[in-house]
C-alpha cells in the first residue's frame, strides 16, 4: 500500500509512548539519524494526512522532546496495561466525539506507511457497523503460518475478523493433516496453505471510535484473550465487529529488540 492520493475521512493519529521497555529501555527515545524514534514514527502518522498527530506518553522525557520538534503530546498515566488504555484516557481528556477516528499508531513503528495508516482510518468510516478497523496481509511461507509470534486473522465475506490467533487458521486439512500431530513443527515437510485457505498476517494498526476507546477499560478480559495473548479478543468477546482492511505488501518491521533498533538506525543514518 503506497500514494498519497486516496481520500481518507477526518482522522486523528496518536502515538502511545511507554518508556519502559524490558528488552530495549528508553526505546521512544532512541535515536534515529538525529531524532528521537517517536517524533519519527510522529513524522510518519503526519505524512499519513492526520488532522492531528498526539503523542502519549507516560514519560516527562518523552513529553519534551516531542514538544521539542513540534508535535503535540500528553502526560498520561503510567499504569496502563496496554496502548488501547493510553488512547482511552486521551480520548476522554480531549472529549471527542462518539465518531471521531482515532489511529493507534505504535510508537516503535518509525517504517510505518502513511499511506496504511490512511488506510485503516478510511476503512473504518466506511464500515459503520465496525468499531474498530485493522490490517492484514496474505501469506504462505510456513515458517510465519507456523510462528505463535505471527499472529493470524480469519475473515468473514465483508472482510471482519472472525478470529484472531497464533495457530496456524484457517487450518489446511488435507494438506497438513498428515503431518500432524506428531511431526510437527516439521516446518521442512509442511507445504505452503492450499489457495483456497489464503492465511492472512495480521499488522498490529489499529483505528477506532472514540466511543469504543471511552468504554476499552471498562470491559472485563476474556478468557481468548488471556489464552491466546491478544488484546484484540477482548473487544471481539465483547461483541465488537473489527473490520480488516487487506493490503498485499508486507510492512516493514518495527522496532522490538537491540539488533532491530540498529538495523532502523542504519537505515536512517544512510538516508536522513
Amino acid at each position: 500500500m503506497s500514494g498519497s492520493s486516496v481520500a481518507a475521512p477526518p482522522f486523528i493519529a496518536v502515538v502511545p509512548a511507554r518508556l519502559a521497555s524490558t528488552r530495549l529501555p528508553n526505546k521512544p527515545l532512541a535515536d534515529l539519524g538525529g531524532k528521537p524514534m517517536v517524533v519519527r514514527v510522529a513524522e510518519r502518522a503526519r505524512e499519513s494526512g492526520a488532522q492531528q498527530v498526539l503523542i502519549a506518553t507516560d514519560s516527562p522525557q518523552v513529553l519534551e522532546a516531542a514538544r521539542e520538534h513540534g508535535f503535540d503530546a500528553m502526560l498520561t498515566r503510567a499504569d496502563h496495561p496496554s496502548g488501547t488504555d493510553r488512547l482511552a484516557e486521551v480520548a476522554v481528556q480531549h472529549g471527542w466525539s462518539d465518531e471521531t477516528i482515532v489511529v493507534n499508531v505504535q510508537g516503535d513503528e518509525p517504517l510505518i506507511d502513511p499511506a496504511l495508516v490512511r488506510g485503516v482510518a478510511s476503512h473504518l468510516a466506511v464500515n459503520e457497523g465496525c468499531a474498530i478497523a485493522t490490517a492484514a496481509h496474505p501469506i504462505s511461507d510456513p515458517t510465519e503460518v507456523f510462528n505463535p509470534n505471527v499472529v493470524k486473522v480469519v475473515l468473514d465475506a465483508r472482510g471482519v475478523a472472525l478470529y484472531f490467533s497464533r495457530a496456524p487458521i484457517p487450518w489446511a486439512r488435507d494438506a497438513w493433516q498428515p503431518q500432524s500431530p506428531a511431526q510437527l513443527p516439521n516446518l521442512a515437510a509442511m507445504p505452503a496453505p492450499p489457495a483456497s485457505a489464503t492465511v492472512y498476517r495480521h499488522i498490529g494498526l489499529y483505528a477506532y471510535r472514540a466511543k469504543f476507546l471511552r468504554t476499552f477499560p471498562s470491559l472485563t478480559l476474556s478468557p481468548i484473550e488471556q489464552t491466546e495473548a491478544l488484546e484484540q479478543l477482548r473487544a471481539m468477546w465483547h461483541g465488537e465487529r473489527i473490520a480488516v482492511l487487506v493490503t498485499p505488501d508486507t510492512p516493514l518491521p518495527g522496532v522490538d529488540t537491540p539488533a532491530d533498533l540498529a538495523r532502523v538506525q542504519a537505515l536512517f543514518g544512510s538516508s536522513v
